[in-house]
């Protein structure tokens, strides 16, 4: 088990639940754009808010949006150490650096003493497009075993000056590389991590590179915090980090469907049915007080069909232009094509009206 360290009230490491991150991508200075943003990454149930500071005039935005919001906040800071020790006093309550490029030990200790003053954690972050050339020059090129070597020697530099409240972060772009990274620092290390695929891309091969790497680390007992990284709004960064950690059984979801992919063997039209059925559950939700985990089989014929509604929740199991529905192992009724989803949300509805 990782150690524990506090981000305002968030806990990270020490059995806690894998938190949710994201980044905001609006100006930094530009006050009210980001307090906007951070009000709609709030409301989508990001848990951990990064903010770059690359300037004075970012790090004077950032003491007004500290006053703002009671979201942890972390100020993200590359080669000005006086920008950390400033987001620091401005209310930080992590902040995120690579000591790599901050420069000499003595303003990395400035930085290092600011934040033991004010108990904040310090993330090491290190990029597979940001390593030390003496770590490059013995690699010759940037590699797994190079990553953490450049983690754990950023670590140890904290360290040696009696600083442990530190959270990790080894990314590259590339999944494979990232994933054996990871693994070879968290062998040596207990300090928790914060994982992801840095880079990942657009809103559709980023969730790709992004659950896999991200859903293989949690797995594989590595990772504290998360943050999936797409070039598109960070909302949706939060809303599929939530999809990957419901995916993988570390949250319970609102409700999980399952469905059969169809073959030649299925009668109805199945697709726009699912669709149908998932828009009208999440209307459903924020009408009535449904329990979490809620498990709707929506299937296309006999062969798995019984089996699958029989152990959900509820469920479809179609035939030919008609279908069953199923509640609690029961079947309830036959009905035409056009009327299963009405008949299956107006039994789940009357399920919890009670």
């Amino acid at each position: 088990m990782s150690d524990k360290v506090l981000i305002r009230d968030i806990a990270v490491g020490g059995g806690a639940p894998v938190s949710i991150q994201s980044m905001t991508n609006v100006d930094s200075r530009d006050e009210e754009a980001l307090m906007r943003q951070i009000r709609e990454l709030e409301d989508a149930g990001c848990e951990i808010i990064r903010i770059s500071v690359p300037d004075m005039d970012a790090l004077d935005t950032f003491r007004e949006v500290r006053k703002k919001t009671e979201s942890p906040l972390v100020a993200d800071i590359h080669f000005d150490y006086r920008l950390a020790v400033g987001s620091i006093e401005a209310g930080a309550d992590k902040v995120r650096i690579n000591p790599g490029n901050i420069g000499s030990p003595e303003r990395v200790k400035a930085v290092v003493d600011a934040a033991k003053a004010a108990r904040i954690p310090i993330r090491v972050g290190v990029n597979s497009g940001s390593l030390e050339k003496d770590i490059l020059e013995k690699y010759g090129r940037v590699t797994a075993e190079a990553l953490a070597e450049s983690a754990l020697r950023n670590v140890k530099m904290l360290e040696d000056m009696d600083f442990g409240d530190i959270v990790i972060s080894i990314k590259s772009s590339d999944v494979r590389m990232t994933y054996d990274a990871y693994k070879i620092a968290a062998s040596k290390t207990t300090h928790p991590f914060h994982v992801g695929i840095t880079e990942a891309g657009t809103l559709k091969r980023g969730q790709v590179k992004s659950a896999t790497g991200i859903g293989a680390l949690l797995l594989a007992g590595i990772g504290d915090t998360i943050r999936v990284s797409l070039t598109s709004d960070p909302v949706n960064e939060v809303y599929f980090a939530q999809d990957i950690l419901e995916a993988i059984g570390f949250r319970e979801p609102a409700f999980d469907i399952v469905s059969c992919p169809t073959c030649g063997r299925t009668k109805i039209d199945l697709g726009p049915l699912v669709d149908d059925v998932e828009q009208r559950l999440n209307s459903l939700r924020a009408e009535e007080d449904l329990p979490k985990g809620l498990k709707i089989a929506v299937m296309g014929c006999v062969v798995n069909g019984p089996g699958e509604a029989r152990e959900a929740d509820f469920g479809i199991c179609g035939g030919d232009k008609q279908g069953l529905i199923i509640r609690k192992g029961e079947v309830i009724k036959k009905v035409e094509e056009s009327a299963l989803a009405d008949e299956l949300i107006r039994v789940i509805r009357a399920e919890y009206s009670r």
